[in-house]
C-alpha cells in the first residue's frame, strides 16, 4: 500500500511537513469504533488512539478524526499507533445529530464525490434527494445521484427524469449491482485515486454496489423485508476501502433521518433553477412569498416551476432559518458558561490571595 493509492496529494504533503513532528508518518482513517480507529498507511493497517492532548484541545467533535481524514500518526509497534493531529480537510460531510441536540455529526471527510443512493422502488423520493444534495453541496463534494436496483424497474428512465428534475445539474445514474448497470460510470468518477462516499437509506443497496466495484463480497448485505420493501441496517459503522482498479470508497450506515446542517446560502447551489429565477425578482431580498414583482412566483403561476419543487425549497429554507436560530442560542449559552467559569476562577484566586470575597 502506498499513500498515492489512498488519495495523497502534494498539498497534503506540505501540510504534513509543516507539523514538524519527529518519528511520525501520514495515515488515513479507514474506520472509527468509539475511541479506537483503524488507520491505513504505508506501513499497513493499524489500530490507533488519539493523544490526550488532542482530545483535550478539541473544541468540539469536529476537531477529532473521522473516516476519510488524513492524520499525523506515530507507529508504536505490534499494529498499534497514536494519532497526534488531523491534517486540514478539503471537504467535510455533516448532518445534524438525530434528536433535539443542535450539534453537527461528521459523516466523512476528504470526499471528492458523494453517491446519493436511492432505489427504484419504495425508497425513491425527490424530496429526500433534495435534502441529500443540499448536504453534499454544503460539504464541498461533487454529488451524483444513483438509482439502484434498475434491473427491477422496466421504466427506469421515468425515475431518471424525475431525479434529473431536482438534481441541480448533478449526474444521475441508473445502477444495478446484479447486472452491472452503471458500475463503469461510478468507477470513472473515482479515477485518479478519488474518494467516493455512498450515502442513503437502509436497504437501497449501498454495500452491494461497493461489493460489485470491489469485485468481491467484502461488506455484509441482507435482503430487504418483503412486507414493506424496507431494508435493515447491514452497515453499522463507516468504512473506507481501496478499490483494486483505483479509487477509494466509503460505506456509511443507512440514515433514518436526513437532518440538515448547512448555511442558508447553500440553498442556491441545491436549487439553481430557483436561484436563476430569483435573479429576476424586483427586490434583492425577495422571500418569494407575497412580494410584488417576484419572478419565482410568476414562474410558479406560469407552470415553469413545479409546485412541489417550490414547496420543498420553502420548507428547507424554514428549516435552515430555524437551525441558524438554534445555533445562535447555543453559542450565546456557551459564551455565558465560559464567562461564568472565568468569573468563578477569578473569585477563587482572589479569595485565596486576599482572604475575602
Amino acid at each position: 500500500m502506498n499513500l498515492q493509492c489512498l488519495g495523497w496529494t502534494p498539498s497534503l504533503a506540505t501540510d504534513f511537513t509543516s507539523t514538524g513532528l519527529p518519528g511520525c508518518i501520514a495515515g488515513r482513517v479507514a474506520a472509527e469504533h468509539r475511541d479506537r480507529y483503524v488507520v491505513l498507511s504505508e506501513q499497513g493497517e493499524a489500530a490507533a488512539e488519539i493523544t490526550g492532548r488532542l482530545r483535550y484541545a478539541a473544541a468540539s467533535r469536529l476537531e477529532l478524526p473521522t473516516v476519510g481524514d488524513w492524520v499525523v500518526l506515530q507507529p508504536c509497534g505490534d499494529g498499534f499507533a497514536v494519532i497526534h493531529s488531523v491534517l486540514p480537510r478539503r471537504t467535510l460531510f455533516l448532518r445534524k445529530v438525530p434528536g433535539e441536540l443542535t450539534e453537527p455529526q461528521p459523516v466523512s471527510a476528504n470526499v471528492d464525490v458523494v453517491f446519493v443512493v436511492t432505489d427504484s422502488e419504495a425508497d425513491f423520493s425527490p424530496r429526500r434527494i433534495e435534502r441529500y444534495l443540499l448536504l453534499t453541496r454544503e460539504s464541498g463534494a461533487e454529488p451524483a445521484i444513483v438509482i439502484n436496483k434498475a434491473d427491477l424497474r422496466p421504466q427506469i428512465e421515468e425515475l431518471v427524469r424525475s431525479a434529473s428534475a431536482v438534481s441541480g445539474g448533478a449526474r444521475v445514474l441508473a445502477a444495478s449491482a446484479q447486472d452491472g448497470t452503471g458500475l463503469g460510470e461510478m468507477a470513472s468518477l473515482l479515477e485518479g485515486a478519488r474518494t467516493g462516499a455512498f450515502i442513503g437509506s437502509s436497504g437501497v443497496g449501498k454495500s452491494s454496489l461497493i461489493n460489485a466495484l470491489l469485485g468481491e463480497t467484502t461488506l455484509r448485505t441482507t435482503a430487504v423485508r418483503e412486507w414493506d420493501g424496507k431494508g435493515r441496517h447491514t452497515t453499522t459503522s463507516r468504512q473506507l476501502l481501496v478499490l483494486p482498479g483505483g479509487g477509494i470508497v466509503i460505506d456509511t450506515p443507512g440514515m433514518r433521518e436526513v437532518q440538515l446542517w448547512a448555511e442558508e446560502e447553500s440553498l442556491g447551489a441545491a436549487f439553481p433553477d430557483i436561484e436563476e429565477l430569483a435573479a429576476g425578482c424586483r427586490f434583492s431580498d425577495c422571500r418569494h412569498q407575497e412580494e410584488p414583482g417576484c419572478a419565482v412566483l410568476l414562474a410558479l403561476e406560469n407552470g415553469e416551476l413545479a409546485q412541489d419543487r417550490y414547496e420543498s425549497y420553502r420548507k428547507l429554507c424554514r428549516e435552515l432559518k430555524f437551525l441558524a436560530g438554534r445555533q445562535d442560542v447555543r453559542l450565546r449559552q456557551a459564551e455565558q458558561a465560559r464567562w461564568k467559569s472565568i468569573s468563578k476562577s477569578v473569585k477563587h484566586v482572589m479569595k485565596a490571595k486576599y482572604g475575602h470575597n
